[in-house]
């Protein structure tokens, strides 16, 4: 439903209460210093690189738009068409499931085709998608099984802008620039967060959630032209550097576990973001319904929790200065595990729902953006860029191809034992997914590695 980190931001959490986004270029790096674009950002910051910012306004214009969604939609299907627990779980699985099914073969097709192409093409998908529910809605034929196949599509465009996107960063920008070029897109996802659900909510209750959620497909729209406009420097593979498709899923595959701490950090965000996707899959349900909270509170609570992540983007430098690059992973994972609590206790003290909202959220948004921005530049900055597409789909596969799962156990798990003692289930997994960092070698080391000197080579 909500995305933060979502929306990716989404770096690789969905939502402030999971966490988990990537990539490298060391070829990609030379090429770029060669052209105009690449000579103009070597002057100063991504302020002055004209393209980097047509992209990032058609970025920032999206983000506020999946805010409001992400208020909307969970009110209509939880207030409008009244569904119930399993319902939320089926609509949440039905959003998530294309990083299940098609995850790793996207990552494979992308190192093939233009990611520019894609992400354009993914955006009229989206738009489409979405401006067909207030369209039924005006028909008076808007049931909730229409919901289930707006969300398969919009998940499956998703997957491939997704992945396009974290995999196009190192062409617009030279590898010493993607930590900043992180950090600034990050940043406006949480500025978008800001105004995007308190927007959401108020629009909810102005125009009636299913035309509220017109908005967002508006931002596509813009989101499409400002991709039209951005010029990338991307060369494709070579015809002859193909190989047979479950070869190459299986060489990204290989990567991404072959290297000893990008395996430890897909394994806290995998496991945290399976049972973050269960606390957040009935969090509509808790809130609007158990809670009693209004839409527009909802808004409100995203929206000054959204002061948290961009905080998070702010300051993950000077964390990152003062204790390393190294332990900020552990420390902030310790974070982003401990929060959870915070929900289902709100449970013993429902007249102090709403603050406790806010500072849960808070404290979740700000270390999940110190981790992702942390863990992003580390995928990007030693992965070949031959390799990008499918290293991020690989780890897509794995930490979002679990929601889906965790989506159908929430409802089954909130129809059976209830909503609450589900949230603390919730919680207590989560606990658990930070010991693949925590106990590890992040804390012996202050920098994570660059890319080997033989892998950039083999780029040449």
């Amino acid at each position: 439903m909500k995305d933060v980190a979502a929306a990716e931001a989404r770096a690789e959490a969905i939502s402030p209460l999971s966490p988990s986004r990537s990539e490298d270029a060391a070829e990609a790096d030379r090429e770029i210093g060669d052209t105009a674009a690449g000579t103009q950002a070597r002057k100063g910051s991504l302020w002055r690189d004209r393209n980097f910012l047509v992209l990032w306004s058609g970025q920032a214009l999206s983000q506020f738009g999946s805010q409001i969604t992400g208020i909307a939609l969970p009110v209509l299907a939880v207030l409008i068409l009244d569904a119930s627990e399993w319902q939320i779980g089926v609509l949440n699985a039905a959003e998530m499931a294309a990083f299940l099914v098609v995850g790793l073969p996207a990552g494979a097709w992308i190192d093939r085709m233009r990611k520019r192409h894609v992400m354009i093409w993914a955006d009229a998908v989206r738009a489409v998608a979405l401006a067909a529910l207030p369209a039924l809605a005006i028909f008076g034929a808007l049931q909730i099984w229409h919901l289930y196949v707006v969300a398969l599509i919009m998940g499956v465009a998703t997957v491939f802008f997704d992945v396009s996107n974290q995999s196009f960063i190192p062409a617009l920008v030279r590898t010493d620039q993607i930590a900043e070029a992180n950090g600034k897109l990050q940043s406006t996802e949480q500025l978008a967060g800001l105004a995007g659900p308190a927007a959401g909510g108020w629009l909810v209750g102005a125009l009636a959630a299913p035309f509220a959620i017109l908005i967002d497909a508006l931002t596509y729209v813009a989101s499409f032209f400002a991709l039209l406009f951005t010029k990338d420097h991307e060369k494709l593979r070579a015809p002859e550097d193909h190989a047979p498709l479950l070869k190459e899923i299986g060489e990204g595959l290989r990567w991404v576990f072959g290297n000893p701490l990008l395996r430890r950090i897909v394994g806290t965000t995998g496991v945290a973001n399976f049972f973050g996707h269960i606390a957040m899959t009935l969090l509509p349900i808790f809130v609007l319904r158990e809670l009693g909270l209004t839409p527009a509170m909802l808004g409100i609570v995203f929206s000054l929790s959204a002061v948290g992540g961009l905080l998070g983007a702010i300051a993950t430098p000077r964390i990152v200065a003062r204790i390393g690059e190294a332990r900020a992973i552990p420390i902030s994972a310790i974070g982003f595990c401990l929060v959870p609590f915070f929900l289902p206790a709100i449970s013993l003290v429902p007249a102090l729902a709403f603050p406790f909202l806010v500072v849960q959220f808070f404290l979740m948004s700000f270390t999940v953006l110190l981790y992702n921005i942390t863990q992003v530049t580390f995928r990007q900055r030693i992965t070949p860029p031959r390799l990008l597409g499918r290293m991020n789909a690989s780890v897509r596969f794995v930490v979002w191809g679990v929601m889906p799962i965790s989506a159908l156990l929430a409802g089954a798990l909130g129809t059976w034992i209830g909503v609450v003692p589900t949230l603390w289930i919730a919680a207590f997994g989560e606990l658990l997914s930070c010991l693949f960092v925590v106990i590890g070698p992040f804390w012996t080391m202050r920098e994570l590695p660059e890319a080997h000197a033989d892998h950039a080579r083999s780029e040449e």
